[in-house]
């Protein structure tokens, strides 16, 4: 299956939205960040309200953040060799810290 999986992301349409094949689950040496879907609360578990508010910014700040905070906390071998800039480095102190990124933005 893992094969079939791999080899079928190459034909062109397979996948519907091509920039998925550019980022995956494990990517620039980095865990992913939480996935969510609908509803918007599922087992008492509500969708962060910035994931919602339509703002592609702070939706891509809140990913990156996300990303790199799961990295730190479970697998903080892999940041050494992660490409990390400006912005990455300053939400990993944040993290180190124990702050929120929307209380810093």
């Amino acid at each position: 299956m893992a094969i079939v999986d791999s080899v079928i992301r190459l034909i062109p349409n397979v996948l519907g939205n091509e920039s998925s094949i550019e980022v995956e689950s494990f990517d620039d040496n980095l865990l992913e960040y939480p996935q969510y879907t609908r509803p918007e609360i599922f087992e008492d578990k509500l969708v962060p309200e910035v994931l919602l508010s339509g703002n592609h910014e702070n939706i891509r700040k809140y990913r990156r953040f996300k990303s790199l905070e799961r990295t730190y906390k479970f697998r903080p071998d892999l940041l050494k060799d992660a490409k990390l800039n400006e912005e990455d480095k300053r939400f990993l102190e944040l993290i180190k810290n124990g702050e929120e990124l929307w209380k810093n933005i």
